[in-house]
């Protein structure tokens, strides 16, 4: 004989369905099932203690644990005999986090064992934290084999309908409050601004039945502005939101963008009100970082933006280990001038307030960004706050100001220089290397403790979400021609389509490594990458 297991997770609750048939004619065949519990985030591990809590709710096919006062309810149904028997399994050993110098070891609470005969019926168990499977479907559903069958056919039309592709962009979208965010990655990432803002250009705006969603995200971050600034991280409990991101507000101006012009051109129909809201809001944004907000950023003489104080990361290449900012980045960035240009720009659409302010930022970045030695643009200019020091690092960043926004800001001849370099020094398979190779930070791999690991996480270690920006400026200095169109569809996105189908099944990963071979690293299911993914595929090369 033979036992086969189905297992798959359902659009709308934070469970899992699962179900066990026999294949064969056995006279005896008794399953026996012991979950493992826990009560922890997903950056910490569970040990033995004298809290938990040992009891349980039994009621026909009905069982429910809580085993900690703060931790989500437990709901499962189950076809099966249940024995309330708790118990602790001890020193369970993940070794990918031990790989990664974590704490590597976890004990996890069994609070009893399910008894199925799966001689007499297929086994089926349904389990969810908080909301009970029962909510999904509309039917007051009779057994467990009947509850099982509705949303595993609800779950089957859902997928059939949405198509692959727009199915996995979706398991990205998920309930905050009684609203929508997006989740960064899976398996340790929550809702990050930066990420949620750079990812739904591509998860949501690519898609007719995503502008609705879209339209969601942004009027509910809407109203988390802070003297111009929007969180780049709300924790899932107890501590506030974090305000440590220069650019986090700048990606929602661009994604507020994307959301008013995409949707009229795609024949969503755009609220006046809504569009008010979020116009308020970026009007919010650029008067604060006018007045001068957290961390040293406001808008200096120039007409730039500058940004940063010691000890804190606040570019999108921000990691940072006990007090070590591997790269701080203080001064003026160059794809936060790009951005913060953008920003007046669009702006302008509905308002001339700040139309001698943007000219005179344009004016100073053509001015202070090239270099004329290099042929390139610098990475940040008065770094360090100091007027006229210059970190001339070969980086991505710069991309965003050669075409990789809808606005470019040098001309054509650099533009065209710039994306000839990064296509030549930092092009990978799958996305860009954060760092030149001749550079002395240069890591070619990616991997190791936290040390090791972040220390080479922006010093060219690959990201395949900048591949969105680069292929734009790569065809805005072809053209945007139908033959540079197929030949970017052959050069940039066969390479990712092959990966999809090797590391995070269906997905793109977070990060991989410099050189050969390339492997994936970091998260498996990252939000940002299969966003900027679509984003090419159906918008960049759209024909």
């Amino acid at each position: 004989i033979s036992v086969v297991q189905e297992l798959f997770v359902p659009d709308g609750v934070p469970g899992v369905a699962l179900r066990w048939q026999v294949k064969g004619s056995p006279r005896v065949a008794k399953l026996h099932i012991k979950p493992f519990l826990s009560g922890r985030d997903f950056h910490s591990m569970h040990h033995q203690n004298p809290d938990v809590s040992e009891e349980s709710e039994s009621q026909n096919d009905k069982i429910t644990w809580q085993i900690y006062a703060d931790s989500p309810t437990i709901h499962a149904h189950a076809n099966a005999e249940y024995e309330n028997r708790p118990e602790w399994y001890n020193t369970f050993l993940y070794q990918h986090e031990r790989d990664r110098g974590l704490d590597s070891t976890e004990d996890l609470f069994s609070p009893g064992e399910l008894h199925f005969d799966l001689a007499a019926d297929d086994g089926y168990l349904l389990l969810a934290a908080d909301s009970p499977f029962g909510s999904l479907t509309k039917s007051n559903a009779q057994g467990v084999a009947t509850l099982f069958g509705e949303v595993a056919k609800r779950e089957r039309e859902r997928r059939q309908k949405l198509g692959r592709e727009q199915r996995i962009a979706d398991s990205y979208i998920v309930r905050r409050g009684e609203g929508k965010t997006i989740i960064a990655g899976y398996p340790w990432f929550g809702d990050w601004g930066r990420d949620t803002f750079i990812a739904m250009r591509g998860l949501c705006f690519t898609h007719p039945a995503g502008f609705e969603t879209g339209r969601d995200i942004l009027l509910q971050w809407s109203t988390a502005v802070s003297e111009g600034m929007l969180p780049n991280r709300f924790p899932d409990q107890g501590d506030t939101p974090e305000f440590n991101s220069v650019d986090a507000s700048l990606w929602y101006i661009i994604a507020v963008q994307d959301y008013v012009n995409g949707a009229k051109s795609a024949g969503h129909r755009v609220n006046p009100q809504d569009v008010e809201r979020l116009h308020t809001a970026v009007t919010d944004i650029i008067n604060g970082f006018i007045a001068g907000t957290r961390y040293g950023i406001h808008v200096d003489d120039d007409g730039l933006v500058a940004a940063g104080e010691p000890g804190v990361q606040l570019t999108w290449m921000d990691a940072k280990v006990d007090d070590w900012v591997v790269t701080p980045r203080i001064g003026k960035p160059v794809e936060i001038q790009a951005m913060w240009l953008n920003a007046l720009h669009y702006a302008s659409s509905f308002t001339d307030e700040w139309n001698a302010l943007f000219e005179k930022g344009r004016a100073s970045f053509a001015a202070k960004f090239w270099n004329e030695e290099t042929g390139y643009l610098n990475d940040v200019v008065d770094a360090n706050h100091e007027p006229g020091n210059v970190d001339a690092s070969f980086r991505p960043n710069q991309i965003f100001a050669a075409g990789g926004l809808s606005l470019q800001l040098i001309s054509d001849v650099q533009a065209r220089q710039v994306v000839d370099q990064v296509e030549s020094r930092l092009l990978a398979p799958i996305g860009l290397r954060s760092l030149d190779r001749e550079h002395h930070d240069y890591r070619a791999h990616y991997g190791g403790g936290v040390w090791e690991r972040d220390g080479s996480y922006h010093q060219g270690t690959v990201w395949p979400w900048l591949i969105g920006p680069f292929v734009q400026a790569w065809l805005q200095v072809r053209g945007n021609s139908v033959e540079a169109k197929r030949e970017a569809s052959d050069r940039f996105v066969a390479p990712l389509e092959r990966h999809i189908e090797t590391a995070g099944v269906g997905h793109i990963s977070e990060i991989c490594d410099a050189e050969e071979t390339f492997t994936p690293r970091g998260c498996p299911f990252q939000a940002w990458s299969y966003g900027e993914y679509l984003r090419i595929k159906r918008q960049l090369l759209k024909r």
